[in-house]
Order: C-alpha cells, then sequence, then structure tokens
C-alpha cells in the first residue's frame, strides 16, 4: 500500500530510520494519503511509548483579558477601557489555584492571558511566588513569548531579565503560544501588532539557556499556506536541534467563531478532522526523535476526535483544563473536562492511561 502512493519513497525512509526535510513535509501536507500518513506516525509513536497515553491534571488560569495587540484570530481579549475587561487579582488567583489542587488535585497551572500594559512584572512574581508557597506540588507552565515581550517592553527591560526574574519567582516552563505560524507575512495578516518570528524563536532560546522548558504549537488553517506550515516546523526542528528545550508539540485548529478573521470573511470556519489527523501524523514524522511528545489538541476538535489522534502519532491527551477561556470565548464547545472523562476516553480506545506532571513525567497509571 505504502509503494502506491505519492510518498512512498518518504515513508519508507521515515521507517527506516531517515529523517524527512522541507520538501518532504510539503509534499506528505499535500498528499492525499492521510490513512498511510497516521498508519506510519503511529508505528514510531508504538516504539517510543507502547500503549501508554499520558494527560495532566491542570487549571487554566487566564488572569486577563485586557489586551493591546488586537489579534484577529481572538475572540477573547477586550481592549483597555472596555466594560467586559477583566484582571484577576493575586489573591483571587492564589484561591483559584489552591481550590483546584485541593478539588481535583491538579499538578500544573498554565497561566495565560492578554498583553496587558498595566501589569508591571512584579504582579507576576507575586503570583509566582505565592502559588510555589502554597501549592509547591503544582507545577507553573506560563505566560507566552508575546507575554514576555509585553512585560520587557512595561519594564523597560530586556527578555532574557524578565525571564530570569519569572525563572527565580517560581515560573517552571512556557507555553507555545505566540507562535501561531512562524511567517511574518501571515503575521502580518492576523496579529500585526505582535512579536514576529524571529522574537517568538528568540524568548523561546533565551527562556531554554536558562533552563525554562516550553511546548511548541502551531496554530493552522487560517491564511497560511502548506510551504508556510512546513516552514513553520522547520523552524522549530531547527530551534530544537540547538537547545533542546521544547518537551511537546501541539497543532492545533483555528476556531473562527466571533473573530474579526470570520467578521472580514478572511476565514469563516474551521480545517476540520481530516486536516488535524493529517497534522498530528505528520508533526509525529517530523518530529520524532527530536520532540518527544505530541498532543492530540482535544480543546478545539473534541474528545472523539483526540481518540483517533492518539492512533495516529499523538502520545499526549493534554490537560484537563478545567477554567479555560480562549477557546470558550469563540463558542466552539464547553472546554472543562476531568480527569474521569480523560481516563475515560483513553481506555475505550483500548490504551493505558497515566497521569503526569508538568515535565511529562508519570505520577501514576490508572
Amino acid at each position: 500500500m505504502i509503494r502506491r502512493s505519492d510518498i512512498n519513497d518518504i515513508l519508507e525512509g521515515v521507517l527506516d530510520g531517515r529523517k524527512p526535510d522541507l520538501n518532504d513535509c510539503i509534499r506528505m501536507l499535500n498528499s492525499e494519503y492521510v490513512q498511510l500518513l497516521c498508519l506510519v506516525a503511529d508505528v514510531l509513536r508504538k516504539k517510543r511509548f507502547g500503549n501508554t497515553v499520558t494527560f495532566v491534571n491542570n487549571l487554566i488560569f487566564n488572569y486577563t483579558n485586557v489586551c493591546v495587540t488586537y489579534c484577529k484570530f481572538c475572540a477573547f481579549y477586550r481592549p483597555p477601557g472596555h466594560d467586559e475587561t477583566y484582571t484577576v487579582s493575586i489573591e483571587d488567583g492564589l484561591r483559584r489555584v489552591v481550590l483546584a489542587r485541593d478539588m481535583f488535585g491538579i499538578t500544573q497551572v498554565l497561566m495565560q492571558g492578554g498583553h496587558n500594559p498595566s501589569l508591571t512584572i512584579e504582579y507576576y512574581e507575586s503570583m509566582f511566588r505565592g502559588i510555589k508557597q502554597k501549592c509547591p506540588e503544582v507545577g507553573i507552565h506560563g505566560l507566552s513569548a508575546s507575554e514576555i515581550d509585553t512585560i520587557a517592553k512595561v519594564e523597560r527591560s530586556s527578555t532574557r531579565e524578565v525571564l530570569a526574574r519569572l525563572n527565580d519567582a517560581g515560573l517552571d516552563s512556557l507555553p507555545g503560544a505566540g507562535a501561531e505560524i512562524l511567517d511574518d507575512e501571515v503575521k502580518e495578516k492576523i496579529s500585526p501588532l505582535k512579536i514576529k518570528s524571529d522574537e517568538w524563536l528568540r524568548i523561546m532560546e533565551e527562556a531554554h539557556k536558562l533552563g525554562l522548558k516550553a511546548s511548541a504549537t502551531m496554530m493552522y488553517g487560517h491564511v497560511e499556506t502548506i510551504e508556510q506550515r512546513a516552514q513553520t516546523l522547520m523552524k522549530i526542528i531547527e530551534l530544537q536541534k540547538k537547545t533542546g528545550g521544547f518537551m511537546a508539540f501541539i497543532p492545533w485548529s483555528f476556531e473562527p467563531n466571533n473573530t474579526q478573521l470570520q467578521a472580514e470573511g478572511i476565514a469563516t470556519h474551521s480545517a476540520g478532522g481530516l486536516t488535524l489527523l493529517k497534522m498530528i501524523a505528520i508533526s509525529r514524522i517530523m518530529l520524532d526523535g527530536l520532540i518527544d511528545h505530541i498532543q492530540s489538541s482535544w480543546l478545539t476538535n473534541g474528545i472523539g476526535m483526540a481518540q483517533l489522534a492518539l492512533q495516529c502519532g499523538a502520545d499526549d491527551f493534554g490537560g484537563t483544563l478545567h477554567g479555560e477561556e480562549v477557546v470558550t470565548a469563540t463558542g466552539a464547545r464547553s472546554t472543562t473536562v476531568n480527569a474521569e472523562k480523560v481516563i475515560g476516553a483513553v481506555k475505550q480506545i483500548g490504551m493505558q492511561v497515566a497521569e503526569r506532571d508538568n515535565f511529562y513525567r508519570i505520577i501514576r497509571y490508572h
């Protein structure tokens, strides 16, 4: 079957241990042989992880929706002065984390928000120190590269100094938000006021060199081309070869509802389930041996598609996501899922499920 496809040489080479290049990636993205891509990606996953799928029990803490970058793909932000803006106080933030730890047993808090120019670095330092004091077992996975850039501008400081101070205060790792597609032509269309591609890569490299691990992400399915998707993957690969700082990769589908891109008629529908499975499979094929973990991207595609993704190269379900507000703002679906639902979803497809911590270390098997 592989021999009859238009990508047989790539897939046979991958199974023999050859690393695909940019042209291979473009050819796979253009291929209609999605089932074959998924089969090969599943072989690679099984070699590395066997029949085990991991997930993290976590709280999503969207600490502010005040934002001055006005990204056209975002339904969550509100400009300064809007009557729907909010910023969570340090006291309330700590209360939420402690409550989630006590009620759900979370081992990670994912802290992300808008680019709020009224927040100084002391806000984040106080929040992180408070979390570590009250919940030392909870990993802080927080602040995108673009949020780090905003804090640096507020402080008139370097991004490296901001990262170092936040690391000292308790920050453990960075999420990959802000990458979207690492091409400035795309960024000019969807987020012209946010950091450029090279700045995202530079801040991530600074974080890695300080010992901060990170996730890498790709938001696809809006205005980008196939070639720009492939080039994004290659840029992440190049940085990973240099630093080894990425723990996981998460490709996720753009949700157009309630966004400016939808209102302007630029991107009116999501990429769909078949594209998700292709992106998961190609991510495993391209990143295998470089970035260990591929997440199922259930948040924008639902639990049913996540179950399929786990058979197409993904090894990690992702998080339980108590409290998520960003994707919820698109009205796409309910985005609160507890550990029992994750465990049940994985067991339904005959796989073993293990709970992990912020650094992908297994805590317990279920």
